[in-house]
């Protein structure tokens, strides 16, 4: 199966106010925002399946050594589209087994084009493709066959192709 999250924000404590601030996310700390992404992650992951990361996974300024803990508690593997934030990401960018600006993912039909940002219109678009895209944190509308697949758009879980496609034939 293929899942879709994106802007997790991982140990983004400090600029602006923090993610949990600028987003109003639910969650008592850090340590518990990053406890419960993975729980959320791994709840409907398994080890079999892939996830996009569709940029900002981590902030800036976290750990190397930290960022690799938990993509290594998260099940499955994991691709990445780079996102504004993802200084850390590429760091450790052998841990991802596909790291890309973005990606038409071609496994699903219809395929997925996924980007860190929105798109109005996106490879194959006219030909029924979905996109899925982060950075807006839930503020942008679903426009045509894209959605927000980012954390603070879903519930602070990754979204399933099958959850994709049944909102985009709704």
């Amino acid at each position: 199966m293929r899942f879709y999250t994106a802007d997790e924000h991982y140990g983004h404590d400090n600029y602006r106010g923090g993610i949990l601030s600028m987003c109003n996310r639910p969650f008592e700390s850090l340590e518990d925002m990053t406890s419960q992404l993975i729980d959320r992650a791994n709840s409907k992951v398994t080890k079999d399946d892939f996830t996009w990361h569709c940029g900002d996974m981590f902030w800036r300024t976290m750990d190397v050594k930290e960022a690799r803990r938990i993509l290594s508690a998260l099940n499955g593997k994991h691709g990445l589209i780079i996102g504004n934030h993802d200084e850390v990401a590429l760091r450790i960018a052998g841990m991802f087994n596909s790291v890309h600006d973005t990606f038409f993912d071609q496994n699903t039909k219809p395929g997925v084009f996924l980007s860190h940002y929105a798109h109005r219109v996106w490879p194959k678009s006219h030909d029924g493709s979905y996109h899925v895209f982060g950075h807006t944190h839930a503020v942008l509308s679903d426009y045509r066959l894209s959605h927000d697949c980012g954390v603070d758009a879903n519930g602070y879980f990754p979204m399933s192709f099958d959850e994709l496609d049944i909102l985009m034939k709704s």
